[in-house]
């Protein structure tokens, strides 16, 4: 009989290059379970949405020039972090809790994808639809609020696919701690509340007191916004992009050891 130990972490089988052919066909069954979700695909399609409009409303009267922003610039980045935040983390860890207490996982594993393959298929629709928002999103803000066109797309870019790696790795490992899919809104909500009071999602930590943005440059999903607002203005210098992406690199390293150590692939006892 395996021990708890056992039981979460399992044989680890990693190895070989993913199979474009089992991912295609993992990520075309979680398109379907996610389609029969409609709480969850509607929150996905409308938080982004609706963030846009909130952010718009409360900073109306603030004066943002001296941090370099403006109004739509901030509640567009905000959208795209919470398209991230919501549409990825958060269903993301419904989805492998659900999988998990459906033996799902557990049967995945007994064919032919590695442990990798599966997560990454289960992860499949959530970073095609995130990306997908992300380029409506973008087109909306320059077509609707005039937005200019993204002074260094390749950073915004990059913004967004450091995003989707850090927060499926962060999904998975926060599905380890999750007990039911029901109760996934309880055990993320902790990360996306801190994320979007204190990683610039709402209010630019330029407008934060030094110490407190101090402190808030080091939370998991600050260098993915930093990233993602200098590839909207272009006026990041190069020691804060590296150091944005350092400390997101450093997040994903940290949470894929956590996903290596303290996943669960079989119900909890």
């Amino acid at each position: 009989m395996n021990s708890p130990a056992q039981t979460r972490t399992a044989p680890r089988r990693g190895g070989g290059l993913p199979s474009p052919g089992r991912l295609v066909a993992l990520g075309r069954a979680e398109v379907t379970l996610l389609v029969r979700n409609r709480t969850a695909l509607f929150g996905a399609l409308l938080v982004p949405l609706l963030t846009v409009g909130a952010v718009r409303g409360s900073l109306e009267s603030v004066d943002l020039g001296e941090a370099g922003t403006s109004i739509a610039e901030v509640a567009v980045s905000g959208a795209l972090g919470m398209a991230l935040l919501i549409g990825v983390y958060s269903n993301l860890v419904a989805a492998f809790a659900a999988r998990r207490e459906a033996l799902v996982l557990k049967r995945l594993r007994t064919g032919e994808p590695t442990d990798p393959e599966i997560l990454t298929g289960i992860a499949l629709p959530a970073a095609v639809l995130a990306l997908s928002q992300s380029a409506v999103l973008t087109a909306g803000g320059i077509a609707v609020l005039g937005l200019p066109a993204p002074a260094a797309p390749g950073l915004l870019l990059a913004g967004v696919v450091l995003g989707l790696v850090l927060l499926t790795a962060l999904a998975a490992a926060t599905s380890a701690v999750t007990r039911t899919p029901e109760s996934a809104q309880l055990t993320a909500l902790p990360l996306v509340l801190v994320s979007a009071l204190g990683s610039g999602l709402f209010v630019p930590l330029g407008m934060l007191p030094d110490e407190i943005a101090a402190a808030c440059e080091l939370l998991p999903v600050t260098g993915m916004m930093t990233l993602v607002r200098a590839g909207w203005t272009g006026g990041a210098n190069t020691g804060d992009l590296l150091g944005a992406a350092a400390t997101t690199v450093v997040w994903i390293a940290l949470s894929v050891f956590a996903v290596q150590r303290w996943f669960r692939w079989e119900p909890r006892r």
